[in-house]
């Protein structure tokens, strides 16, 4: 059994065995003042509308028992995985590793990289460490998606053009179909979450799909199969 979503007139269709809700670094350091998107000058509210539709997202793949992932970008204390090219960029008044209001920025264990409250994993739930803007970089991420099957990725997160497509192009060339959520995610910048989507879904659903939070909650509603065997 599969699910069909109208996808910007491509119908994207979710086996019910393969597919899981990917939500990509909803952490406090890209979504909360004294974090490190605010450290590079950012209105950190704009991110805000995504968590909404993200908690929506969760709450309706938890009641049907489909698996959920969650990913943070964090390095390791000593900084060991993350490049001077990266860690350098720009002028901000706090770089990746400097002690801030949350802690030191984007770093494993410290309070700015907790994922918010609204869309805190539940005990059970993998959970991704990522050092890089992909999900697949340098971490064991795609082993876990075939420890569980999955061949259909429903996607969240911040922001649009850089975490979230950096993983929907990784997603794309190991074979994953992939399909964002318009409402689910967000940018600082609202004319790059519009080229995005576009170039997401041009020439066909080139990288993957885009579609609206209301067909995609339309389509998981029920009756779904419980028995995930179904197909």
């Amino acid at each position: 059994m599969s699910f069909e979503i109208d996808a910007r007139s491509f119908a994207y269709r979710c086996p019910a065995d393969g597919t899981a809700l990917l939500l990509i670094d909803l952490q406090r350091d890209f979504v909360e003042p004294g974090g490190f998107g605010a450290s590079l000058g950012n209105d950190v509210s704009r991110l805000r509308p995504a968590i909404k539709a993200c908690r929506r997202l969760l709450e309706t793949f938890r009641a049907l028992g489909l698996p959920v992932l969650h990913t943070r970008e964090a390095h390791r204390p000593d900084l060991a995985d993350c490049p001077p090219a990266k860690r350098l960029r720009g002028e901000p008044p706090l770089r990746i590793g400097d002690a801030g209001p949350m802690g030191h920025l984007l770093v494993a264990g410290e309070t700015g990289t907790e994922i918010v409250p609204e869309c805190r994993p539940l005990p059970g739930e993998t959970v991704i460490d990522k050092p890089g803007k992909g999900a697949f970089y340098a971490t064991d991420f795609g082993t876990h998606l075939e420890r569980l099957g999955i061949t259909h990725l429903v996607v969240g997160g911040v922001t649009t053009e850089v975490c979230v497509q950096s993983t929907l192009r990784e997603a794309n060339d190991r074979g994953y179909e992939c399909l964002l959520v318009e409402e689910a995610t967000e940018s600082y910048f609202p004319e790059f979450k519009r080229a995005t989507l576009e170039m997401v879904r041009a020439q066909g659903a080139i990288v993957g799909w885009t579609a609206a939070l209301a067909d995609v909650l339309r389509a998981f509603a029920p009756p779904f199969p419980k028995d995930r065997s179904l197909t």
